[in-house]
């Protein structure tokens, strides 16, 4: 015996009520209940859809399906940092890698030049932060635009459009600088100049170029998802 449409349906329902709120781990969700109310029936054809799924449900524990939403974070953010490590090491390859340390070597000489080095390094951190945010809500405005129409969210594109776990991080390094009190001799400048440049190019893949091949790596995961543009 094969559940209904309605009764699929109803599944979906089952689960944005106990808190899933993303589809992808809802279809999964859903197709697990499913096959485990089918195989019920096959036991005791009697049993009522409602009276199945309530058996189904008991097995996910008394946290019911938290547990797996909080593994699915944690695998989908995994998935996404290893994103940005494999943008980053393009630009640690010939000839990206000219340009990089390029970068380094202009930051290093504005700081040198400064006379007040510390103050120019807080502005270069305070840059970079603003530049972030600002982006950061554009990206947001752009998804929440997307699941209106669609209705649907999609934990990837969620964590791709600005709930990364690794954009509080990659501002840290800049701000351990600014607490040196000890002299800003050259050493210091060329390793701030490094950590600003890293940063840099983290924001610039974080905010332009995973977000613009955002389509080809939820394809990839989700199989379902060009259907469900339809």
């Amino acid at each position: 015996m094969k559940l209904s449409t309605e009764q699929i349906e109803k599944l979906y329902q089952f689960t944005r009520q106990h808190y899933v709120e993303y589809y992808d781990l809802q279809t999964e969700l859903v197709d697990h209940l499913a096959n485990g109310i089918e195989e019920q029936w096959q036991e005791k054809p009697k049993l009522s859809f409602d009276e199945a799924l309530q058996v189904e449900f008991k097995k996910f524990g008394v946290f019911g399906f938290m547990d797996v939403v909080e593994k699915r974070t944690a695998a989908m953010n995994k998935r996404y940092n290893k994103m940005i490590l494999n943008h980053l090491k393009v630009y640690f390859r010939i000839p990206q890698i000219i340009g990089t340390i390029a970068a380094v070597g202009i930051v290093f000489y504005l700081l040198k030049m400064s006379l007040v080095s510390v103050f120019t390094m807080s502005i270069l951190g305070l840059i970079s932060i603003g530049f972030l945010f600002f982006s950061l809500f554009y990206l947001v405005r752009k998804r929440k635009k997307y699941e209106a129409k669609t209705g649907k969210k999609w934990m990837l594109k969620e964590i791709i459009f600005g709930h990364s776990t690794s954009l509080g991080l990659i501002q840290f390094p800049i701000q351990l600088f600014l607490q040196i009190d000890e002299p800003l001799v050259d050493i210091w400048l060329l390793i701030f100049s490094v950590f600003f440049v890293l940063i840099f190019i983290c924001e610039y893949i974080i905010i332009f170029e995973i977000p613009s091949k955002a389509e080809d790596y939820l394809k990839q995961t989700y199989p379902e998802y060009e259907f469900s543009k339809i």
